[in-house]
């Protein structure tokens, strides 16, 4: 019994092999971009538009707001990071009704790349908005003794994304397969549309935890407060 995509070996050579995780990862990518350009490739602009179109204008329509609300005022330079993360880990998620399939966000190689797109894209995104002197400033607030606790914070939280997202992904996968061995058939549905709701959660979670780290590194995009 297979708990993880990392056990699934399709190809190995010496060291180099193709596992369940890279496999289905690649998938899940050809399969999105496919689909994108599938429903881009012909925009309209009129009043008629496409079912597709506007299933696609109300996803990422959802996206900008709650990048929006979390503290980002133009989430338009911040959909094409965040909506995809959000968009890979739902798809993830919602493929494991397909039978035999093993999400890649149960191995932790995947959860822990996922993580340092966001510490990579805190920084890129925090010295666009306020430039390399400022940000790296930031580091220093409210004191210059806070520097390795700052630092130590950037780390921790990364870490933090990529364990959490893991440890539930992985949690599921691993209930439904003990209850597929020991239960009848009615049991591992149910667990597995709970399963499905779970990592539809994780995926929102983890989007909007990418977007607060990004607002805290962009503070000129927050909205100002309300003065009297």
């Amino acid at each position: 019994m297979n708990l993880t995509s990392d056990q699934q070996i399709y190809w190995q050579h010496g060291f180099v092999k193709l596992n369940g995780t890279i496999a289905t990862t690649w998938a899940i990518m050809l399969g999105l971009t496919i689909f994108a350009w599938v429903i881009t490739h012909n925009l309209s602009t009129g009043k008629k538009i496409s079912p597709w179109q506007g299933g696609l204008e109300i996803v990422v329509t959802a996206i900008e707001g709650q990048i929006r609300e979390v503290g980002l005022k133009k989430p338009q330079r911040y959909v094409g990071f965040i909506g995809t993360l959000f968009l890979f880990l739902a798809t993830a998620s919602l493929c494991t009704v397909i039978p035999g399939y093993q999400p890649p966000t149960g191995s932790l190689s995947t959860t822990t790349a996922l993580a340092l797109s966001v510490f990579v894209a805190v920084p890129i995104f925090g010295i666009a908005d306020q430039g390399v002197a400022a940000y790296l400033k930031s580091y220093l607030e409210p004191t210059v003794i806070m520097l390795p606790f700052n630092i130590i914070s950037e780390l921790s939280r990364t870490l933090a994304l990529a364990v959490r997202l893991f440890g539930n992904m992985m949690s599921g996968a691993m209930i439904i397969s003990i209850l597929l061995t020991i239960t009848p058939f009615i049991f591992p549905v149910v667990m597995t549309g709970l399963g499905l709701l779970t990592g539809m959660v994780q995926a929102y979670i983890f989007s909007i935890l990418a977007g607060v780290y990004i607002a805290a590194a962009a503070p000129s995009h927050r909205p100002k407060p309300a003065t009297g």
